[in-house]
């Protein structure tokens, strides 16, 4: 019986033999990593909570309670919380409940506004698909009441808050008309505020010659 010699590679050969075997497995790995993300997205490892458009945009929700005068919690569980926490955008009510914050001029009637307007009562909200959340986890909304109305708008256009130019957003331009309307209406805050009373970006904002005295 005729023994086969052992063949003799080069090293060419084998740096080639040793690449192909190299891509071969990254090619596996990549596989079965693509596998289990379509897997992961599919909901085949568990129930993955919906994006904020869909659990949120269009849907309506009972207010079961009112933080202060621009921020509002709803009856639907988010993430680890049994509840919502809403912050309405666009809008920027004096500081009632802010660590470290003494109350603000207007807070408490803003909040009380808010509270009777819409605690335990059904609201629609509404999104903006490119911010849906702040910095703190809460949900940026549009909130409609019942009769139809933005509570947003309505917070605005009657002193209850300002028209908060930090961010942009699609009302943003409605917002500020709607602020300019109530201040020279002297509605709510702006009633009697001084320039101590606006919050530091607004600062440079000229009041009416009533409100500066």
């Amino acid at each position: 019986m005729k023994h086969r010699r052992p063949s003799k590679m080069t090293d060419r050969q084998r740096r080639t033999r040793y690449a192909a075997r190299h891509l071969v497995r990254a090619l596996a790995v990549a596989l079965v990593l693509a596998g289990l993300i379509a897997a992961d997205r599919a909901g085949l490892f568990g129930k993955r909570p919906p994006p904020d458009a869909d659990k949120y945009d269009g849907r309506s929700f009972v207010v079961v309670k009112v933080v202060d005068g621009d921020t509002i919690d709803l009856d639907v569980p988010d993430a680890a919380w049994d509840h919502t926490r809403v912050r309405l955008w666009g809008v920027d009510t004096p500081e009632t409940v802010k660590e470290n914050t003494p109350v603000q001029h207007f807070g408490p009637q803003a909040s009380e506004f808010t509270r009777r307007t819409c605690r335990g009562k059904l609201v629609r909200i509404e999104l903006d698909p490119r911010d849906t959340r702040d910095r703190y986890g809460r949900l940026l909304a549009y909130v409609y009441l019942d009769d139809g109305r933005m509570l947003n708008r309505v917070l605005v256009a009657e002193g209850y808050a300002y028209a908060d130019p930090r961010f942009d957003h699609e009302f943003r331009g409605e917002f500020n008309r709607l602020q300019r309307d109530a201040m020279e209406g002297g509605r709510g805050l702006w009633r009697d505020a001084t320039p101590a009373d606006l919050p530091y970006y607004l600062r440079g904002l000229k009041l009416p010659n009533r409100m500066e005295q």
